[in-house]
């Protein structure tokens, strides 16, 4: 066997490709971060070791907030180089859709990173625009605002243009036209307007819907027109500013892109030749980032750099300007994924473990045996060897649902039910280290081990941490955080501690692809287990659900510090749901709920029929249990 290098470890699980740098192995087999080329590497399990000595319990997200402003200067920098180096007459204007990740450490910090840029926020929603109107407080940052709109969200957007914003209302519903105009008029302040299109130009995957006639935003042609001449006769052309297009999430074509571009510049021109007073020229979302590392156009991945994506929009918007003779627009991404995903992951640790195969019950041989435990005795004694190893496999299985038939016939004991299937795994572990060792194993065999793969339990709930798993089969890198110095020598899934079969992850990114298991280590009692799941700042951190009242995860947060011993701090602690909490979202009264049972109590310590010291330290546990972590205690 190949001695276990650090090397084979990335390449175990392609920490290199999906990590962008930012995630390494160090010499002890730990996992690290390292923000940027000069931060010190950040051990991810010393930071949950420093958790626990805080009293922060597992599972929890961990956010390294530095690499959230990593992401954001990479995006402006590379914007400000491309539009630098084509000689671009526009500017870059960013903005940040917070619909990706809403958490208020979250808007702070992008905005904070992207101030020397204006860097902006967009809002899809009414509660969205209340926060973007605190937040988004840059005198040259953009305010683009989405979704469909009723009076209030339209005068939101009106006050924030009378505090001195640059908010622009993006039409995507041509009655939301009419509304806006006469707010604008009661209220004495003119709009900022934008016409978002819908596209032509088919997109790929998950989001193929966000485009084309059917798309559920966005005017189409002849409305734009519409848009326009309307806007002309209350004489205010001049308000439209903004184009907008978007052609869906995690675009993993490049030529999607291309395309789109080409379209939307179309469009753009001919606005702007029906006098239009066009500046910006937005692009909306869907820069990829590579879930699975494969730099490929599935689903997960990507097959574009940033660079890439960057230049095709900037020489590809100049050249049809510079064709139709129109000044370049500035322009405008609504980036939340690429900058968001990577910052944040769900740290959990393995509890227990399921297995397939039974544990061995005793197989000593009795008399009178059943024939059929007889027989599938005769396939465990056999040699196996390559020229009946199938033979062997195909009566074991058919041996096995007979005696299932049989028990259930009243034929056969529980006893002899055991002895069989024992038995039967007996022969299908010595079937699995047999194909390991052979070069053609038949098809129908070479799914074996996955199938019988154990699962590994792990405290946290797939509903919560990782919902687009579930939901959407997104692909999340897992990986162990220590102990990648030492060889995996186990093929696992994961479960959770929900009580829903679904609660499992069993999509997993090694060097082949995807697999259905993924390598792991033998579990050692002595040792806290902890395994990682990254890339869940986009969208995973916002979108859990209550499934088992397990609510929200502890949050840590990390900086990096050089001058620190391990390199890092934690800033803030946000203490995730009790159960208190999360019963209270149910309409329930914790407190009511603990006088109901201390009143039952008293009645039974009144009866006699337990202790008072016992009836006051069962209740004392129910409303601890209350105020605790919903999680399964460390």
């Amino acid at each position: 066997m190949e001695e276990w290098t650090k090397e084979e470890a990335e390449k175990t699980y392609n920490i290199n490709t999906w990590g962008e740098g930012y995630f390494d192995i160090s010499n002890e087999g730990d996992l690290i971060v390292r923000p940027n080329p000069e931060a010190k590497p950040i051990s991810i399990k010393e930071v949950v070791q420093e958790m626990h000595s805080q009293g922060v319990s597992l599972p929890a997200v961990i956010r390294f907030h530095d690499i959230l402003r990593s992401q954001v200067i990479k995006l402006n920098t590379t914007f400000r180089d491309v539009v630098t180096e084509a000689k671009y007459q526009g500017k870059y204007c960013g903005v940040y859709p917070v619909k990706v990740n809403q958490m208020r450490e979250v808007v702070e910090e992008i905005v904070d990173a992207g101030d020397g840029f204006g860097h902006g926020l967009e809002a899809g929603s009414k509660p969205e625009l209340l926060s973007v109107l605190a937040y988004n407080t840059h005198p040259e940052a953009l305010t683009v605002l989405n979704g469909y709109k009723d009076e209030d969200y339209l005068r939101l957007a009106l006050l924030g243009r009378q505090l001195g914003r640059k908010v622009v209302v993006v039409i995507e519903k041509f009655s939301e036209l009419p509304k806006l105009l006469k707010i604008s008029e009661e209220m004495q302040v003119k709009p900022l307007i934008g016409l978002r299109g819908k596209m032509s130009v088919k997109s790929q995957g998950r989001w193929a819907k966000s485009t084309g006639d059917r798309a559920k935003f966005g005017l189409s042609i002849s409305e734009m027109i519409k848009a326009v001449k309307l806007m002309e006769s209350h004489g205010l052309k001049d308000c439209i500013k903004l184009f907008h297009f978007h052609i869906g999430s995690q675009i993993s074509d490049i030529r999607t892109f291309k395309q789109a571009i080409s379209e939307g510049a179309r469009i753009y021109t001919q606005l702007f030749k029906m006098g239009c007073s066009l500046e910006y020229f937005d692009a909306g979302g869907g820069l990829g980032i590579d879930y699975d590392g494969s730099r490929s156009n599935s689903d997960s991945s990507c097959n574009y750099t940033l660079v890439e994506y960057v230049s095709d929009i900037v020489y590809g918007l100049k050249q049809i300007c510079d064709l139709e003779k129109v000044p370049h627009p500035n322009i405008v991404t609504e980036s939340g994924r690429a900058i968001t995903a990577h910052h944040s992951l769900v740290v959990t640790n393995v509890i227990d473990q399921i297995n397939v195969k039974q544990p061995n019950h005793d197989t000593t041989k009795h008399d009178n045996e059943h024939h059929l435990i007889k027989n599938m005795r005769e396939m465990h004694s056999w040699n196996m060897q390559e020229d009946n190893f199938q033979e062997i496999y195909n009566e074991a299985v058919q041996l096995k649902e007979q005696g299932l038939s049989a028990f259930n016939l009243g034929v056969i004991s529980l006893e002899d039910r055991a002895i069989l299937e024992t038995l039967y795994w007996q022969i299908i572990e010595k079937l699995q280290n047999f194909c390991k060792e052979i070069e053609f194993v038949p098809e129908f065999l070479t799914n074996l081990e996955d199938s019988l793969a154990p699962q590994y339990l792990c405290n946290f709930s797939v509903f919560q941490s990782a919902a687009d798993h579930w939901a959407i089969d997104q692909l999340l890198p897992v990986v162990p955080l220590s102990r990648l110095n030492e060889r995996p020598t186990v093929n696992c899934s994961l479960a959770d501690i929900t009580c829903d079969s679904d609660g499992i992850i069993d999509k997993f990114i090694n060097r082949e692809g995807i697999s259905s298991t993924m390598a792991i280590h033998e579990l050692d009692k002595e040792q806290e287990y902890l395994i990682g799941m990254f890339l869940t700042g986009a969208y995973q951190d916002v979108m859990g659900d209550m499934h088992n009242l397990f609510g929200r995860l502890h949050e840590v947060h990390v900086y990096g510090d050089n001058d620190d011993p391990q390199g890092f701090y934690i800033e803030e602690i946000i203490k995730g749901n009790t159960s208190s909490t999360v019963l209270s979202t149910m309409q329930y009264n914790p407190e009511l709920m603990a006088q109901r049972l201390k009143k039952k109590m008293n009645k039974i310590v009144s009866e006699g029929k337990i202790p008072p010291r016992l009836g006051v330290k069962l209740v004392d546990f129910y409303e601890d249990c209350l105020t605790s972590y919903t999680y399964l205690r460390n």
